[in-house]
């Protein structure tokens, strides 16, 4: 299981897509499977039932999501929130937290109405918060940081893949002749 983490808009899915192609996995959008199952979009959820009540649908769906067959999967932003989701995340899969600044963040989400959190007087302050609340719970979380700033998504996929790579190959043993003891 291979578990990207991050801020809304840090790029989750979009890596998530290619990395799952390029390992011939499957690819889970938490978020489009928790609105799957609500069947509603999140943001009427959060209009609907409140952030508490969705966060508690997003910890089973990670639970089980978890559990699952091997696949590449993209958490919400606000998933590391609970400290059972950081655990099972962090248990169950080899954790990829793609770190954007909130800056970068903004100009990639600035138009996107879909994002509940980010339908606020001043987004880009709300991503500052965000940030800082959250990144310590990525950082926790993951396995690996993965910075978005620079890099293409191709870039991005091949860094993870060689991650991957590395983790899967055991040590190469070292030969020395006995001249050299």
């Amino acid at each position: 299981m291979i578990i990207l983490i991050g801020l809304p808009g840090s790029g989750k899915s979009t890596v998530g897509r290619l990395l799952a192609r390029r390992l011939q996995l499957p690819f889970v959008d938490s978020d489009s499977a928790i609105e799957q199952r609500l069947g509603c979009s999140i943001r009427e959820f959060f209009e609907r039932e409140g952030e508490a009540r969705f966060r508690d649908e997003e910890q089973a769906l990670i639970d089980e999501l978890t559990q699952a067959a091997p696949c590449v999967l993209s958490t919400g932003g606000g998933a590391v929130l609970r400290p059972a989701n950081r655990q099972c995340l962090r248990e169950r899969g080899r954790v990829f937290y793609l770190r954007s600044s909130p800056e970068e963040v903004f100009r990639r989400v600035q138009h996107d109405r879909s994002r509940p959190l980010l339908q606020v007087a001043d987004p880009l302050q709300k991503l500052r918060e965000l940030y800082a609340q959250r990144d310590p719970l990525y950082r926790e979380t993951a396995h690996h940081v993965v910075e978005t700033g620079r890099p293409s998504v191709a870039s991005l996929v091949n860094w993870i893949a060689a991650q991957l790579e590395l983790q899967r190959s055991p040590p190469k043993p070292i030969h020395t002749s006995e001249a050299s003891l």
